[in-house]
């Protein structure tokens, strides 16, 4: 069977007019439970592939607007009692032939953006831009949506093509690297003997598909809160514990933190929020910041600084605080082998001219996080870039990409699974 065009098209479509973001997905996911379940595969849910203890960035009130927005647009109650609370799927195909195991990411989440209203954006002039105001699949997820569903819908009719078995990650929240710590850590993929992802888009236009992305970079995203006392500015400001200038303090510091010699390192604090009135000591401040390096040990260099400062600097101000790990990814390498079969697998596709190249990411994936966790189990990752020509950037109101590349991306993938499993 091959894989139909407009069937990746009017999937992609589908899911772009309902964009969810990170934790919130539950309509996206119980849709693509939907479809999945229809082709016949074993699905995982909720805490079969959730690690509580994993879980970053999750807002309790972004989880209840997204049931509640799930069940207006109609998502089935069996697939919302089964995520109790936790979006994301793993499809299971086995060919019922022994053999190895391969695992497949596709994330699912939306941006924060609101859709442009231009008579000139395409899914204005075809009618399926978002219908959910301020946000936006202004980054191609509803795209790797469709090309996982054509993966699957693959694996469906095509068990006489592969041996072994298929694990495909519909993963939630890649947005703020939120999402893969969570799935990795329950272990759903540990028996992978190979593991791919990709990117639409991206860095690369139409007709071109890198094989090997390189320099991703290790990070971790902390929200540091620190509490302190309230007192009148005017009367009493001695009785105060000021937060707000424990953590001006504390930005400064931050960005202070010597930088490593063995290789790249990055700190940005993005948010400082603090105080309650003009004439009130503030008694909370929080800041919300993201370390990254090139590798797990100089980002974790960079992390044992900052908790170290946010100790220091409560100390000094007598006040109280927390931190909270908000998202997390790590540096991978991808292995020649796999680099290898995308470069030949994807220069005989109709579309692509150029599979060759390759590009310095510098920047970060918590795709890494699953792919670490095959290979540190003796198994072999690859992260690829399926190139696609856009209306704008990624994660701007006019996003577009030429869809013409899902086709491109799925038949990398079905071809992959032929030449790991046959």
């Amino acid at each position: 069977m091959s894989i139909s065009l407009e069937k990746l098209i009017a999937w992609r479509r589908e899911f772009h007019r309902f964009p969810e973001t990170g934790w919130s997905e539950f309509w996206t996911t119980s849709r693509i439970a939907d479809y999945l379940d229809e082709m016949g595969s074993e699905l995982l849910l909720g805490k079969q592939i959730i690690n509580e203890e994993f879980v970053r960035g999750r807002n309790k009130n972004v989880v209840e607007q997204g049931i509640a927005n799930a069940i207006a647009y109609g998502a089935k109650q069996k697939w919302l009692d089964r995520m109790d609370g936790y979006t994301g799927c793993v499809a299971i195909f086995d060919s019922g032939k022994s053999g190895k195991t391969v695992a497949l990411r596709f994330d699912i989440d939306c941006v924060n953006v609101s859709e442009t209203k231009s008579d000139t954006h395409i899914p204005n002039q075809l009618e399926f831009a978002s219908l959910n105001d301020g946000f936006m699949h202004a980054c191609g997820h509803d795209g790797h949506i469709a090309m996982g569903l054509a993966t699957a819908l693959w694996l469906s009719q095509n068990k006489d093509k592969y041996s072994g078995k298929v694990k495909i990650v519909f993963q939630p929240a890649e947005e703020g690297v939120r999402g893969a710590a969570a799935i990795a850590a329950s272990g759903v993929i540990d028996d992978a003997d190979y593991f791919a992802s990709s990117h639409i888009s991206f860095c690369a236009n139409s007709g071109t598909v890198l094989a090997n992305p390189r320099n991703f970079l290790s990070t971790t995203k902390i929200d540091i809160r620190y509490f302190g006392q309230p007192a009148h500015a005017g009367a009493a400001p001695q009785v105060g514990k000021n937060a707000l200038l424990a953590a001006a303090h504390a930005v400064t510091q931050l960005h202070g933190i010597a930088r490593h010699g063995q290789g790249m390192t990055r700190i940005n604090v993005g948010v400082l929020k603090a105080g309650e009135g003009r004439n009130v000591i503030p008694s909370k401040a929080e800041l919300q910041l993201e370390v990254r390096g090139e590798n797990k040990e100089i980002n974790q260099y960079m992390v044992d600084q900052v908790m170290q400062i946010a100790q220091g600097i409560a100390i000094s101000f007598g006040v109280s605080y927390e931190t909270e790990i908000m998202g997390e990814a790590v540096d991978m390498v991808n292995d020649p082998e796999l680099i290898r079969l995308i470069e030949e697998i994807a220069i005989v596709q109709p579309e692509v001219h150029d599979s060759t190249s390759d590009y310095a990411f510098n920047a970060s994936e918590d795709a890494t996080i699953l792919g670490r966790r095959v290979q540190e189990r003796g198994g072999k990752a690859i992260y690829f870039i399926v190139g696609a020509d856009r209306t704008a950037g990624h994660h701007e109101a006019e996003f577009d990409f030429d869809e013409k590349q899902l086709l491109t991306g799925a038949n990398i993938y079905t071809t992959l699974i032929q030449r790991l499993l046959n």
